[in-house]
Order: structure tokens, then C-alpha cells, then sequence
């Protein structure tokens, strides 16, 4: 829908009386949501000042005032921001005011978040209180939406912060507008269909994924409060949903859930996302019979990677014609990946660099209020993701992690990511983290984080002998320190935070492996310190 605004994806459906919104044991049509959503924006826009920033914070779970306060935006013709629900003290306040937020509003679940905050005067509104509803009652119908333009910022979305403090990317009306289309689209998605959204709303993933996907086809925003592992099965069945987002682990936690001859009979046709393994993919798919499309995107919205058919094992898939690996360094395109007999990279040092766009920006229009940050981003006119890959002769791409994750061992240049590939097909592991802790001579030591398969076991000796048998697995890529723990610190997004487990290193009550300097052999960590 080329120049079409949110705003107008919404006002098409302002007559339709198919389902909208669904929340626990309540529904909306579409009638009833654009109607109510307009309402919203109406009594926020009372509330504002003009003559500064309109930016509006929305401190809520996925919970329908959510949604409203989403589609009010869009109406209402300001920003909204997605506050991130995890965040707490300072930090939550510092994301609030560098925002230019002059509301935030909230329920009275999390209300307390905010209650003994410095604002500097923000203004927080409690939407379970009874002076926002008897304010809203007052208003009465109908009132009009406000016009706005295609190009105009529809919201402020943090990034997930897995690198350090989040910034706030801002979103455009045409990229909301223009990525649900296409994924209403490529997943043949009508008003018959139901969107299920667990993932946050206050997310780039659940906006363009889910609230985009439904406010393009006319679909049903089922929503749950939170993403729960062990409700997602009767979650999909209550609503009848037949297509998911997901970004991160989601997929994981789902499948360590226990097993049930029936987890196929159920009304999920598309699960739609990112991040997830490749070995998930296929077993979620295979578990819950419905098909699962995994690619790679950045909440800025500038690099976008596709899986096909054709994607080797390993792979996140290829790339448009925009998108290339280049070095930092010379500003320059890395060369193709080469391999020896066993399947391992022998010029990781020149094929590794950072996936970026070649002709700039793309959909990304800048974090708010942090020109330096945008800066970066945006060296010698290409766009700098900060993401990690190599790519193989054919084009397809190869994701080494974050620019955390490049790690010298024993003089040697190591990426997390592909160690990880390698330990994710050992049957016991259902989640790792690699990443360096410090070498007290020079450099980094690997240490792996794992998690368990569900009823399954992992010996140092198991270890031992599966890393032996990995022909392409380098010598150097042993982890020297494995730690085996119940789960992994993660964003509200799913993202792993590696930097918590650096923080933390090897002095940990988990149960934690090391091997010596020269040896293969792993053993607990308090035997070998004792000697």
C-alpha cells in the first residue's frame, strides 16, 4: 500500500464487525477498536502540549489498552514510545526522559515501576483508574482521526540492549505500513486469520510481525499478556490462531515443554520470526504441524536476510542485493568464505566482517536524541549493523555474533556463533552461550553456557568425547570453562545477554566444568582449583 499510513490501514476497517481484538475472555470488532483507539488519541491529545515533542510513552504488557494506545497513535497523529516493561530504577527513567516522553501510561500492574521515579514532571496515567475511564465516558462518539503522512515517526522502539544501554529507533508510518503489507501478503492472511502475539508489543518484532500483519489483512490481534512456554499450545487452540511471531528463543522454551500425541492438532498455520536455530525450526515445524519461516532483521530495519529453500545448514539464508560483509578496518567487502575438507573456515580473519547496507540507511531513520549513536551507524554512508557474518561462495550467509562475539584465543581470531552451531547438535543441549572471559596472560579463554534438554544428562566425559568427534571443530574452539545452568539471562525480547554471564565469569554455584590449559579432559571446576 504504497503512501498509506496506519492511520488509513485502521479507517478501512472502521465498519467491519469481524474480530479485531482478542484478550483472555474478550473481543472487539474492528468497529468497536478503531472507534475506542480514536477515543484514546482524542483524550491524549487533550492532554499534550503542542508545541513540543508529542511523544507518548506506553508502559503495558501486551494487554489491550496496549493495542489501543498503538492504533490511538496512529490515529492521533503523534509518537508513540514502547517503554520496556523489564527495566527497572534509573535506567527505566532515563529510557522515559531521553524519549521526550510527556505522558507515559500505564496500569496498575505495573504503575509501581514508575511510582517513586524521578519524571522530571512527566505526567504517568494509570488506564485502570477510574479518571481515565469516567475521562474517556465524557467524550462520547464519534470523533475523527487526525491526519498524518507516510513518512511521519509512528513510534519510538528501543533496541533490545544486548550491546550496552538501548537506543531508541524511530519507526515510520511507511515501514509499518509497508512490512505488514508484505508479510500479510506473503503469508496469504485474511480477516478469517488470527494473529497470536506473545512477544511485546513495546518491540520492533510484535509490531511489524503481529500489530502490522493484523491492521494489514483485516486479521484477528489475539493477545497474550506475556509469552508463557507451558500456555502458548492451549493459547493457539482458545483463540484459534493460525499465525505467530516469535524472535529469540521463544521456539526453545516451547519445545523443552513435555511432549504430547496431539500437539499437532491444533489450528497454527504460519509461526513467522527470527533468531531461532535451525534445529528448532525444523523440530517445531514437525511437532505442531505448521510451517515456521525464520529469517534476520534488526530493529532499525536496514538489513533484512531471507531463508530459502536452498540455505545450507548453518546459514540465516541470503541477502538482497544491498546487503554485503565489509571490514571496518579498509571500509572495504570482505572476501568469500573458503573451507578445507572437514567444512571449516580457513579465512575466518579476512571472510569476518559486519553486515551493513551498502546504500545507507534503508527503512532506518535514526535514534532519537543520540546523533553520535546514529553517527556510527551510518559511517561513510553505508549502514553498519554491528552484526557479524561471513558469507560462502554461493552468497549465503553465516552469522557470527556481535561485534562481542569475535574473541582471540591463544593468538587466534574465534567466533561464537559457529561454536555454537557445533554444540547445539549434541541431543542433550537444548540452549548455549559462547563468549570470552579474560585470560589472566593475554586475551580471551571460551567459556560455554548450556542448558539442558529436559530429562537429559551431560557428562564431562560425554563432552569430551562429542568434541572429538566434531572434525570441524578447531582445536581452539574447546570451551575452556563449561557451565551447565537451568536458563540463560535473557532480554525481554529472548535475546541471550552474554554480557550478564561475562559479569560473572567462571565463580558461579552452577555446576561449572574446566579443562586444563593443554589437556582435553574436563573436569569440575572445584576438584581441579583444589590440586
Amino acid at each position: 500500500m504504497t503512501g498509506a499510513t496506519v492511520r488509513d490501514l485502521l479507517l478501512a476497517r472502521c465498519a467491519q464487525d469481524t474480530t479485531a481484538l482478542a484478550f483472555e475472555d474478550r473481543t472487539w470488532s474492528w468497529r468497536e477498536y478503531v472507534a475506542d483507539a480514536t477515543l484514546r488519541a482524542h483524550l491524549v491529545l487533550s492532554m499534550l502540549d503542542m508545541n513540543a515533542s508529542r511523544h507518548v510513552g506506553l508502559l503495558l504488557e501486551n494487554t489491550p489498552e496496549m493495542a489501543m494506545g498503538l492504533a490511538a497513535g496512529a490515529l492521533g497523529g503523534y509518537v508513540s514510545v514502547g517503554i520496556n516493561a523489564t527495566r527497572r530504577g534509573s535506567a527505566l527513567a532515563d529510557d522515559i526522559r531521553r524519549a521526550d516522553c510527556q505522558l507515559v501510561l500505564t496500569d496498575s500492574s505495573l504503575s509501581g515501576l514508575v511510582a517513586d521515579l524521578d519524571l522530571g514532571g512527566i505526567r504517568v496515567i494509570d488506564t485502570d483508574g477510574a479518571q481515565w475511564r469516567h475521562a474517556l465516558e465524557e467524550l462520547g462518539r464519534p470523533v475523527e482521526a487526525i491526519e498524518n503522512d507516510p513518512g511521519d515517526i509512528f513510534m519510538l522502539i528501543f533496541t533490545s540492549g544486548t550491546g550496552g544501554s538501548p537506543k531508541a529507533v524511530m519507526m515510520a508510518d511507511s515501514t509499518v505500513v509497508t512490512a505488514g503489507s508484505m508479510l500479510a501478503e506473503r503469508f496469504s492472511l485474511t480477516p478469517a486469520d488470527v494473529c497470536y502475539v506473545s512477544m511485546p508489543l513495546f518491540h520492533s518484532n510484535a509490531v511489524i510481525s503481529g500489530f502490522a500483519v493484523a491492521s494489514a489483512s483485516g486479521a484477528t490481534l489475539a493477545l497474550a499478556r506475556k509469552f508463557s512456554a507451558t500456555a502458548f499450545l492451549s493459547d493457539i487452540r482458545r483463540f484459534g490462531a493460525t499465525y505467530m511471531n516469535y524472535v529469540g528463543k521463544p521456539l526453545a522454551y516451547i519445545l523443552a515443554t513435555p511432549r504430547l500425541p496431539d500437539d499437532a492438532d491444533n489450528s497454527l498455520r504460519i509461526a513467522f520470526g527470527n533468531e531461532a536455530p535451525e534445529r528448532d525450526v525444523i523440530e517445531f515445524a514437525e511437532r505442531f504441524g505448521c510451517e515456521v519461516r525464520d529469517g534476520f532483521g534488526s530493529t532499525e530495519m536496514a538489513i533484512v536476510v531471507r531463508r530459502t529453500t536452498e540455505t545450507p545448514h548453518g546459514s540465516i539464508g541470503i541477502p538482497g542485493p544491498d546487503v554485503a560483509i565489509f571490514s571496518r578496518e579498509t571500509l572495504m567487502e570482505c572476501p568469500r568464505a573458503t573451507y578445507d575438507a572437514t567444512g571449516r573456515v580457513v579465512n575466518l580473519d579476512e571472510a569476518v566482517g559486519e553486515l551493513v547496507n551498502v546504500r545507507g540507511a534503508g527503512e532506518f531513520r535514526g535514534y532519537y536524541n543520540d546523533a553520535a549513536a546514529t553517527q556510527e551507524r551510518l559511517l561513510g554512508g553505508i549502514f553498519w549493523s554491528g552484526d557479524l557474518a561471513y558469507r560462502d561462495a554461493n552468497g549465503f550467509l553465516y552469522l557470527v555474533g556481535r561485534s562481542g562475539d569475535w574473541l582471540r584465543v591463544d593468538g587466534e581470531n574465534l567466533a561464537a556463533n559457529p561454536i555454537e552451531r557445533i554444540l547445539m547438535r549434541h541431543y542433550a543441549i537444548d540452549q548455549v552461550a559462547v563468549y570470552g572471559v579474560p585470560d589472566p596472560d593475554c586475551g580471551d579463554q571460551l567459556m560455554a553456557t548450556v542448558v539442558l534438554d529436559t530429562d537429559r544428562t551431560l557428562t564431562p566425559a560425554d563432552f569430551e568425547e562429542f568434541l572429538r568427534a566434531q572434525s570441524d571443530l578447531s582445536p581452539k574452539a574447546w570451551p575452556r570453562y563449561v557451565r551447565i545452568t537451568d536458563a540463560l539471562p535473557t532480554t525481554a525480547t529472548n535475546k541471550i545477554l552474554k554480557r550478564v554471564l561475562v559479569s560473572q565469569g567462571a565463580s558461579t554455584s552452577d555446576e561449572t566444568w574446566v579443562r586444563a590449559a593443554r589437556g582435553t579432559a574436563y573436569e569440575l571446576a572445584r576438584q581441579l582449583s583444589g590440586r
